[in-house]
C-alpha cells in the first residue's frame, strides 16, 4: 500500500510517494515563477500551477506502479485564492502570502468591523495576506472577476476541483482566510455578510484527516491512477509539515525553511492571549484532531537565498552549470563558520510576526570596505534566524515553551545553516531523513484516513530523525549578546523610514 502527498507551494509543487511504513518512494517537482507585475505584488498563475500539478502527480504515479496508491492529500500555501467560474476556469492569478496590495484596506475595514471581534472569531489579526483582504481587493478593484466567479478557492480545493471531486477545505487552510470561525469550525456568517459574500461561493469545510471523495475513474485513468483513490482533507502547509516533522505533542515545534521561514508548534487547546494578540501569533485548527497551532513567520525566508542567488552569485551560478553541483549548496560551503560582524533587519519583504509590517524596509548595519560577499551572505541568514528567535521568545512568554525544533524544508539539508539556526535559537535541532515533510504530513493524513487510524499513531514509524544538532555554546553566547541589538534595530529602521518618506 502507498499514499500521495501533493505540496502546492509558492514557486513550486512537489508529488511524493510514500510506503506503508512512511519511506519516500518518488518525488516529482515541477517550478512555476513567481510573478511581480507591480510593486507589492505577488502572484502566481493558477492555470499554470494546476496543469504543472497534474503533471507532477502524473510522474509520481506512474513510477510506481507495482505498489498503487490508494489515498491522496493536499497540502498548500495559505491565503492565496482564485476566482474560477462556473465551467471550472481560472479568472485570474492567485495572490500568493507576500502580497501586499490589499495593505489600504485592511486598517479602515478591521476597524470598522473590530479588530479584538476579527480575533476573537478566527483567532488571527489583520494582514493583507490573508484571504478576507485579498477578496476586498478583487471586489473593489476587478469587479467583473469578482461577480463573474462562482466560487473562490484556495489551491487544497483547486487542485481537488481537477481531480474531479466536490472541493472541500480543510480546517487549519479555512482559518488562515480570516473568513472561518475557529470556534465554530465554520464559515463566519457575520464575516462574510461584512464582506458580501456568500457562503456557496466557498468550499465545505472538513476536519483534517477527513475523507473528501473518490477521484473518478475517467480521471484516475488519465493520471495513471488506480481507481478507488481516496482524497483526503490536510490543509495548509505550515501544519501538515509540522505533522510530517512529528510534531503531536507540547514543547516541539517544526522549523520549516522554505520560500516562507516558519516555526509550528502543537498545543491541546485554543489560546487566546492578549500578547499573542498584539504580536500577531494566530491560533486555529492543527491537522490532529482536537489540536491546534500558531505559526511564527517571516515572510522573508529562503527567497532571500535565492535573491542572493540570483543577485550576487553569478561564479556559484556559472560553477553550477558546469559541475552539475547545487548552486545554494556551493554558496552554504562557502560562508564564514563564525558569527558575521554585520547586523540585519531581515524585512526584504513585508514582515510576517511579530510586527506585520508592510513598509518597514531591510537594512544591513556595519559594513565596511573588508567585509566580503560571503559576510553578507550570514549575515542575512543571522538575521531571518533572529526574526524566529524574537517569536520564540514571545511564545516563551506566552507559555508555549518550545524545547526542541524539528528541522524541514530544503534548508534543513545544510548543515551549515542548521548549525547557524541552532546557534541564534540556543536551542537543539532535529534533522529528519525525510526533509519534504509537507508531503509527508499529506501522505500521513492519507494513509490514516484510508487504515481508519489516528495520524499521530503514524508518527514512530513514519518520522525518521537522522541526527540533533546543538548549538555551539560560545556562538550561541555571542548570538545571546546580540539579541538586544537586534531588538532595538527594529524600531530605529522604521522610524528612519518614516522620516524619509515623509
Amino acid at each position: 500500500m502507498s499514499t500521495m502527498g501533493v505540496d502546492v507551494g509558492t514557486t513550486g509543487c512537489k508529488a511524493g510517494v510514500f510506503d506503508a511504513e512512511g519511506n519516500l518512494q518518488v518525488l516529482a517537482y515541477r517550478e512555476y515563477p513567481l510573478l511581480s507585475p507591480q510593486p507589492g505584488w505577488a502572484e502566481i498563475d493558477s492555470a499554470e500551477v494546476c496543469r504543472l500539478c497534474l503533471d507532477a502527480i502524473r510522474e509520481a504515479a506512474a513510477a510506481r506502479p507495482q505498489d498503487p496508491i490508494r489515498a491522496l492529500g493536499i497540502s498548500c500555501q495559505g491565503e492565496a485564492f482564485t476566482p474560477v467560474d462556473g465551467n471550472g476556469n481560472c479568472l485570474g492569478n492567485a495572490m500568493v502570502s507576500s502580497d501586499a496590495r490589499a495593505a489600504g484596506l485592511v486598517g479602515p475595514w478591521s476597524d470598522r468591523f473590530d479588530r479584538d471581534r476579527l480575533y476573537q472569531i478566527t483567532g488571527h489579526t489583520p494582514h493583507p495576506m490573508f484571504t478576507l483582504f485579498k477578496l476586498l481587493w478583487l471586489k473593489e478593484n476587478r469587479p467583473d472577476a469578482w461577480t463573474t466567479a462562482r466560487r473562490f478557492f484556495c489551491f487544497e480545493e483547486l487542485i481537488q476541483s481537477k481531480l474531479g471531486v466536490q472541493p472541500a477545505i480543510s480546517w487549519p487552510l479555512a482559518g488562515r482566510t480570516m473568513l472561518f470561525n475557529v470556534r465554530t469550525h465554520q464559515w463566519d456568517d457575520e464575516i462574510l455578510a461584512a464582506v458580501e459574500l456568500e457562503p456557496s461561493r466557498l468550499a465545505r469545510p472538513l476536519a483534517s484527516g477527513a475523507v473528501v471523495d473518490t477521484i473518478p475513474r475517467s480521471v484516475a485513468e488519465n493520471l495513471g491512477l488506480p481507481e478507488g483513490v481516496k482524497v483526503v482533507a490536510c490543509g495548509h502547509d505550515q501544519p501538515c509539515g509540522a505533522l510530517g516533522a512529528g510534531v503531536v505533542t507540547a514543547g516541539r515545534a517544526m522549523y520549516a525553511t522554505g520560500t516562507v521561514e516558519c516555526i509550528c508548534p502543537a498545543f491541546d487547546r485554543p489560546i487566546f492571549d492578549p500578547a499573542l494578540f498584539r504580536n500577531n501569533l494566530c491560533t486555529y485548527d492543527y491537522t490532529v484532531s482536537g489540536t491546534y497551532t500558531t505559526v511564527a513567520f517571516s515572510l522573508t525566508g529562503g527567497n532571500l537565498l535565492k535573491w542572493f542567488r540570483d543577485q550576487w552569485s553569478p561564479v556559484e551560478v556559472e560553477q553550477a552549470a558546469r559541475t552539475g553541483a547545487d548552486p545554494y549548496d556551493l554558496l552554504l560551503a562557502g560562508m564564514p563558520a563564525e558569527p558575521s560582524d554585520l547586523l540585519v533587519l531581515p524585512y526584504f519583504t513585508p514582515s510576517g510576526t511579530p510586527h506585520f509590517d508592510a513598509t518597514t524596509p531591510a537594512a544591513i548595519v556595519g559594513m565596511r570596505l573588508s567585509t566580503t560577499r560571503m559576510d553578507v551572505l550570514r549575515a542575512l541568514l543571522e538575521g531571518v534566524a533572529m526574526e524566529m528567535r524574537l517569536n520564540v521568545e514571545i511564545l516563551d512568554a506566552a507559555g508555549l515553551k518550545i524545547d526542541e525544533f524539528l528541522a524541514i524544508g530544503g534548508g534543513a539539508k545544510s548543515a551549515a545553516l542548521t548549525q547557524l539556526k541552532a546557534d541564534v535559537l540556543g536551542r537543539p535541532i532535529t534533522t529528519l531523513s525525510v526533509t519534504e515533510a509537507a508531503c509527508l504530513g499529506a501522505a500521513m493524513l492519507a494513509a490514516a484516513a484510508d487504515q481508519n487510524a489516528a495520524p499521530g499513531q503514524l508518527v514512530d514509524t513514519w518520522v525518521k530523525p537522522t541526527s540533533v544538532v546543538e548549538p555551539d555554546p560560545r556562538r550561541a553566547a555571542v548570538y545571546s549578546d546580540r539579541f538586544a541589538s537586534y531588538r532595538e534595530l527594529y524600531a530605529t529602521v522604521r522610524e528612519f523610514s518614516r522620516k524619509r518618506t515623509g
